[in-house]
C-alpha cells in the first residue's frame, strides 16, 4: 500500500488583517486599564509582523489628541511599515482610503477578510468600525484583552452587542493561533516564543481588561 504524502502546511486564513483603533496619548490618563491595553496591542503587532500579516492604524483627530502612542509606532517595521496609517474624524475606521482601497465590501469579484480589531473606545470607534466592516461582509474578530473605555462598564455592553452583531469576541492568543492553524508552517516557533516571552503580560491583560483577577480592580 503506498504511502501518502504529507500535506504541505496552510495557514486557517488567507486575509487577515490588524486594525489599530485611536490608541494615542490624549487617551492614555483616561483609558481603563490602558498599560494593559498596550500590551496586548503591542504583542499582536509582534506577531502580525512575524506572520507578514498588514496592519492598519488610525488616529482620531491627531491634532488635538495626538499620534499613536511611541510603545506602539516603534514597533512597526519601516520599511514597509503599515499597510495605512491614516487620520480621521469619523468615528469607525471603515472609510473611503481602507474600505475602497484595501477592504471592498466582499463579493464574488473580492476577498472575504479576518480582521482583528484592538483599541478605543470598545462602544464607540471600535464598535463602529466593527459593524461597518462586518456590513461589507467580512469576518471580525474583536481583541477582548486589546479594548477598553474610559468607562470599564461600557466594554462588556459593546462586546454583547458586537457579539450578537456577528462578531467573534476572542482573546489576542486565539486569534493569532488561528491565524497559524497548523503548526507546521514555517513561523509557528516564532510565535511560540514570542507567546512565551509574553505570557505575564498576557496574564495581567486578561485579568485587568476581562475581569478575571485582582488587576481588573486596579
Amino acid at each position: 500500500m503506498a504511502s501518502q504524502a504529507t500535506p504541505t502546511p496552510q495557514r486557517r486564513f488567507d486575509n487577515p488583517a490588524v486594525f489599530i483603533c485611536d490608541i494615542q496619548e490624549a487617551f492614555r490618563p483616561t483609558i481603563s486599564s490602558f498599560p494593559s491595553l498596550l500590551l496586548t496591542t503591542k504583542k499582536l503587532i509582534r506577531a502580525a509582523t512575524a506572520l507578514t500579516i498588514p496592519i492598519y492604524i488610525t488616529t482620531q483627530n491627531r491634532a488635538r489628541l495626538g499620534p499613536t502612542v511611541p510603545e506602539l509606532t516603534s514597533l512597526i517595521p519601516s520599511p514597509p511599515g503599515p499597510a495605512v496609517d491614516i487620520d480621521k474624524t469619523r468615528f469607525s475606521m471603515y472609510i473611503p482610503p481602507i474600505s475602497t482601497s484595501h477592504f471592498p465590501p466582499f463579493s464574488p469579484s473580492t476577498k472575504k477578510a479576518q480582521i482583528a480589531i484592538v483599541g478605543i473606545e470598545a462602544h464607540i470607534c471600535v464598535t463602529q468600525t466593527a459593524l461597518d466592516l462586518i456590513g461589507a461582509g467580512h469576518e471580525v474578530y474583536i481583541i477582548a484583552d486589546g479594548v477598553s473605555s474610559s468607562n470599564a462598564e461600557e466594554v462588556p455592553v459593546a462586546l454583547a452587542r458586537l457579539r450578537a452583531a456577528g462578531a467573534v469576541v476572542t482573546t489576542s492568543e486565539s486569534w493569532v493561533y488561528e491565524c497559524m492553524g497548523d503548526a507546521g508552517i514555517a513561523e509557528f516557533r516564532s510565535i511560540v516564543k514570542l507567546v512565551k516571552e509574553t505570557a505575564g503580560d498576557t496574564k495581567a491583560s486578561l485579568q485587568a481588561l476581562l475581569g478575571t483577577g485582582p488587576a481588573s480592580k486596579m
